[in-house]
């Protein structure tokens, strides 16, 4: 994927590049901006000038961030190929006429209970990033919840057998099965997407020269911004698993469909263990956690967001109180709470956002299917992803910087709601052409509609489900992407995990709030469900524009805060030193 991006070479920048040569004497009668663009070397940091009229351009990833990539890919892999056939697994009974089922709980409670695994999948990321942040570091953690998985998987695959299930183990197996796996995908979800970023290790904005002579400024959020749309493209191509579990759900049983996600999980496990000498691995901060918590409190009985800094403590009660943090840190700790009240708003996009493995999936069973299983039409939300990423990361971003367009996190944030809404609305419109088509119209999956000794759908073809998970994978790019990105970079370098848990927390509640709406998920009422979500994401996006877009003047200011780290580079908050892998940014490969 890589080499895809290489529109443009950078030039090795020289260090002992002296600017005043006789060219450039001859050239101070030039305009004034044309000086400043030349004046500074390559491999410096640009002026206010250069920074403001220079094409920006990203770097290529570090191979190590590749190696996370795949380790992410092979965990959403099983992810999905797994929780793809949940609906299924408990909706549908063991002696069903299709010979499909297993549990036998019914449309409600196999929305209840996928719903649940969501809300657990996205609470528990705050025990691992505690335990990452604090105590063992992302890479150990990321290893031991690894194991955990492994075990989850274990239990599925053993209690998904037919001989189990006959003898009363599928329901039991499942919910604990469902508990562990929960507890193993939390743990990995908060630390690998801070891992893949900390790969990359350039803090600062840095002049150089294109081989075509342009000059360009390398940007590291651009790079960040890069590295998670192509870690999204790598989970995404992961959850392609669901081109082949429904097949093999149907053909064989659900028992090999789990089997292939444990086979493709310990893949990953491997790549991960033996991959550990190319990762930058930064160590815990000990109890940075529990000190920025005392910092928060300070800052709620002072009502002063500033209480916490030992400078205005100095200044205030003229002595200076012994703290375990500097000025530094409480300004990257408010940054972080401004990141928190953005992903406030997230819930209700994970509503939208979670329809697309549940409802979505019975919706389809209620069509004709001409041979497709209704749980196979999930894959064209990972398809419009992998189809638009690299569009977007090739022509339209870099169009966008061409034509000095920003197009900054809270702008993609709120258009990814927007998009989201008009999957809803779309999804409304195919329920009502359910509805209004025989031969059981509001009620599918009657009597009428069982013949040849098996239960058919409406006479709607299932593919006119398509464009709905084409604006859920498309949204997912704005909003899901912006998301990562901003949680990574609003986060203080020794609490990244952490907060990258509080953007997953949002998911828990969105969870929570469908769970809430489990319900309405019967016939006919679930049209006006699907209606009322599209409303709720649209006024959500607006509103969160409104809001919040004047953060976007502030993101280069707010970004350069990590950058004052690198003053010190292996050295944390407490002073302890980082020992990272010595892993040097090579300016050779950057793109635009």
């Amino acid at each position: 994927m890589a080499t895809a991006h290489n529109e443009v070479d950078i030039t090795e920048p020289t260090p002992d590049h002296a600017p005043f040569t006789d060219l450039a004497q001859e050239k101070e009668v030039a305009a004034p901006c044309e000086k400043a663009i030349s004046a500074t070397p390559d491999g410096e940091e640009p002026n206010a000038e250069e920074a403001r009229t220079l094409r920006h351009v990203a770097e290529n990833l570090p191979m190590s961030a590749w190696l996370v990539a795949v380790v992410e890919l092979c965990e959403r892999f099983t992810y999905y190929g797994m929780s793809g056939m949940f609906q299924n697994y408990v909706n549908l009974p063991l002696d069903n006429s299709q010979g499909r089922g297993a549990l036998g709980l019914g449309h409600q409670g196999a929305t209840g209970l996928t719903t649940f695994f969501q809300f657990w999948c996205y609470v528990t990321p705050i025990l691992g990033a505690i335990i990452a942040d604090q105590y063992l570091g992302k890479y150990k953690t990321i290893v031991l919840f690894s194991m955990v998985y492994i075990v989850g998987l274990l239990i599925l695959v053993c209690t998904s057998i037919p001989t189990a299930l006959e003898h009363g183990a599928g329901l039991g197996g499942f919910v604990v099965s469902i508990l562990i796996i929960g507890l193993g995908t939390g743990g990995i979800k908060s630390n690998v997407a801070p891992l893949i970023a900390d790969q990359y290790k350039r803090k600062k904005m840095a002049l150089s020269t294109t081989k075509k002579g342009e000059r360009v400024i390398i940007d590291p959020a651009l790079t960040i911004q890069r590295i998670y749309m192509i870690f999204y493209g790598c989970i995404n191509v992961g959850s392609l698993s669901l081109l082949a579990t429904p097949y093999m759900e149907r053909d064989i049983g659900f028992w090999s469909g789990y089997l292939l996600c444990l086979c493709m999980f310990t893949c990953g496990s491997m790549v991960l263990v033996f991959g550990r000498k190319h990762y930058v691995v930064r160590p815990p901060q000990g109890s940075v956690i529990t000190d920025a918590f005392k910092a928060l409190w300070i800052m709620v009985i002072n009502r002063n967001m500033d209480a916490p800094k030992p400078s205005w403590q100095a200044t205030t009660t003229g002595k200076r109180r012994n703290v375990p943090w500097d000025d530094h840190f409480i300004d990257e700790l408010k940054r972080a709470l401004i990141a928190c009240k953005v992903f406030a708003w997230y819930p209700i996009y994970w509503v939208v956002y979670g329809q697309f493995s549940g409802n979505f999936v019975t919706q389809a069973g209620q069509m004709e299917g001409h041979g497709i299983p209704n749980d196979l039409m999930q894959n064209f939300d990972p398809i419009s992803i992998i189809v638009f990423i690299p569009i977007l990361e090739t022509t339209v971003y870099p169009l966008l910087r061409r034509l000095r367009i920003p197009f900054r996190p809270i702008t993609r944030i709120s258009l990814g709601f927007v998009v989201a809404s008009l999957a809803m609305m779309y999804a409304a419109i195919v329920q009502h052409l359910i509805y209004s088509a025989g031969p059981c119209y509001d009620k599918p999956g009657c009597d009428a509609s069982v013949y040849d000794g098996q239960t058919h759908g409406n006479r709607v073809h299932i593919a006119i489900q398509t464009p709905a998970y084409v604006f859920i994978g498309v949204s997912e790019i704005f909003a899901s992407v912006s998301g990562l990105e901003y949680a990574y970079t609003k986060a203080p370098p020794s609490m990244k995990s952490f907060v990258q848990s509080m953007y997953l927390l949002t998911n828990a509640f969105g969870a929570a709030i469908a769970e809430a709406l489990t319900p309405a998920a019967y016939d006919p009422a679930i049209m006006w469900m699907f209606t009322g979500l599209a409303c709720a994401s649209f006024c959500v996006g607006v509103i969160f524009w409104f809001f919040y877009h004047h953060l976007n003047a502030q993101e280069d200011e707010m970004n350069a805060l990590d950058a004052d780290d690198s003053e010190t580079p292996g050295y944390g908050l407490h002073g302890q030193q980082s020992h990272e892998d010595s892993q040097p940014t090579s300016t050779e490969k950057s793109t635009s």
